[in-house]
């Protein structure tokens, strides 16, 4: 059943200065100015950071990850987030186990800083490893919405 892309659930998760997040939110804001994106910070830091970005909403803390975590459809982030103590530890393993079990569509950003490196990905900026999710997040979009 179609839905409209306003009542799409989608979250950005991220922790330390939230630099990753807040360049995701505001590119996410500039391609799909209507749909609703909620910031999940393991720090108040990163979540303020991806607020300023231009999320609706935000919510922060491992009790705030593994609750909404459930509930969206869509969740985005640097792949540390799959990974229990990732982002120099701020992922629990409860946190991680909540983004992992999730039912929602996962789109990770590769990252340097987290020693996981997938085969098959080049090495690239930053700035194109965000357009590639938005642009994901744009395909999710218009299956979910048909």
């Amino acid at each position: 059943m179609p839905v409209k892309r306003e009542h799409i659930m989608v979250a950005v998760i991220d922790g330390q200065g939230g630099g990753v997040g807040r360049a995701l939110v505001e590119q996410i804001k500039r391609t799909f100015p209507s749909l609703h994106v909620r910031a999940l910070g393991t720090n108040a830091l990163a979540t303020a950071a991806m607020l300023k970005g231009g999320a609706d909403d935000g919510a922060t803390g491992e009790n705030a990850i593994v609750h909404n975590a459930g509930q969206m459809q869509v969740l985005l982030g640097p792949m540390a987030i799959l990974v229990a103590n990732g982002l120099l530890g701020e992922m629990t393993s409860q946190m991680a186990a909540a983004v992992g079990g999730s039912g929602a569509l996962k789109i990770l950003v590769p990252s340097q800083r987290c020693n996981i490196r997938l085969a098959g990905v080049a090495m690239q900026p930053m700035q194109v490893y965000l357009e590639d999710a938005v642009r994901m997040l744009g395909e999710e979009l218009d299956r979910l919405s048909e």
